[in-house]
């Protein structure tokens, strides 16, 4: 799972990276407004952690752009105590929660995983699911029915994408910034080299058939296997 963090103070941006990360979530994080919205525009990430107060663009703004454009990433706010009106203008943006300043290390891990799983993109367990496959985000294990999938790390990250994501088709360019990064500086070919890996092992237990090419574009997951 990567989340996205945008937050202008940089005590409070890099304790809620390692609550992330300390749970095995990969971060990127942003200390603008227009920063954040650049990263969140890409639309990689499977949950947004954003202040709503920013330099540049608002975090309502933000959101407000991005449900305009169709992009659905679950966002949570982080908000001061008493700004009522702020949180209102969020979730009438199309927030999913928010969360007030200061909160419980739980709490905003709570509240996280209610919002995905409302989304649909854990189920009550956690855990990822499609078809016979299922995931386990905490421990980066994979299986399909009781048989353990033997996943590099990355990948695991890759088919944890697709299952974050069962049928939306995926650029080559957008799976490419949420595995390897934007930093990143292996080539966008790295793309075809492991999803070639990655069907090799499905295919090993038969289920190969949910992982898509569409040609010139990227790939999608489908939620039943595809039949030639």
């Amino acid at each position: 799972m990567r989340v996205l963090v945008v937050e202008d103070d940089p005590d409070l941006l890099r304790i809620v990276r390692d609550i992330f990360e300390g749970e095995g979530y990969l971060t990127d994080a942003a200390e603008a407004g227009d920063e954040g919205y650049y990263a969140a525009d890409q639309a990689i990430h499977d949950l947004i952690v954003l202040d709503v107060l920013l330099p540049g663009m608002s975090g309502v703004e933000i959101v407000k752009r991005l449900r305009a454009r169709s992009i659905l990433t679950p966002v949570i706010l982080l908000t001061a105590k008493d700004a009522v009106a702020d949180r209102v203008a969020g979730l009438d943006a199309g927030a999913d929660d928010y969360i007030t300043k200061p909160f419980a290390v739980s709490e905003l891990l709570a509240r996280s995983r209610a919002v995905l799983r409302r989304r649909g993109t854990l189920d009550q367990e956690g855990d990822l699911t499609c078809g016979p496959i299922r995931l386990v985000p905490t421990g980066k294990a994979a299986f399909c029915n009781d048989a353990t999938l033997n996943l590099t790390a990355t990948e695991y990250e890759l088919l944890e994408y697709f299952l974050c994501n069962v049928g939306r088709i995926l650029t080559r360019e957008q799976i490419f910034d949420r595995v390897w990064g934007f930093e990143s500086g292996s080539a966008i070919t790295a793309v075809e080299v492991y999803v070639y890996h990655l069907r090799k092992k499905l295919a090993a237990h038969d289920i190969d058939a949910y992982l898509r090419t569409v040609r010139g574009i990227g790939y999608m997951f489908k939620g039943e296997p595809h039949v030639q």
